[in-house]
């Protein structure tokens, strides 16, 4: 895997550390810059965010929303962050790229293009 600082919301590492990650998440997390969540960037791929990225591999374009384990349904676009896919992605910024172990032994490379946020609901 490739170093890249990995930025990630108080609240998402928190939650996260708490439901026990598989252990190339968890190493990514462990080294990651945790922030409070009111100064996280837009731009940052967080729990609850959209996210399109590129697959260098292949070309393909794909967005998702990176969500917790119990909230995945692949058919709505909904990746857990367990999911290799999730896991790559959590924490990376617009532009930046990362290079991640996949089921089956391959090697993909993943550029994040755009981050959307969640709106934010009144009273949270």
């Amino acid at each position: 895997m490739q170093q890249t600082n990995l930025i990630i919301s108080e609240m998402d590492f928190v939650r996260l550390m708490a439901i026990q990650p598989p252990p190339d998440l968890r190493a990514e997390l462990e080294r990651a810059i945790v922030i409070p969540d009111d100064s996280m960037k837009t731009d940052i791929v967080t729990i609850g965010s959209r996210v399109r990225y590129t697959e260098h591999e292949t070309g393909n374009s794909r967005e998702i929303e990176i969500v917790f384990p119990e909230e995945a349904e692949a058919a709505a676009g909904k990746v857990s962050v367990f999911a290799p896919v999730g896991a790559a992605l959590i924490g990376l910024g617009v532009g930046q790229e990362i290079e991640w172990d996949f089921p089956g032994g391959s090697t993909r490379r993943l550029t994040v293009v755009e981050v959307i946020q969640p709106e934010k609901q009144p009273g949270h």
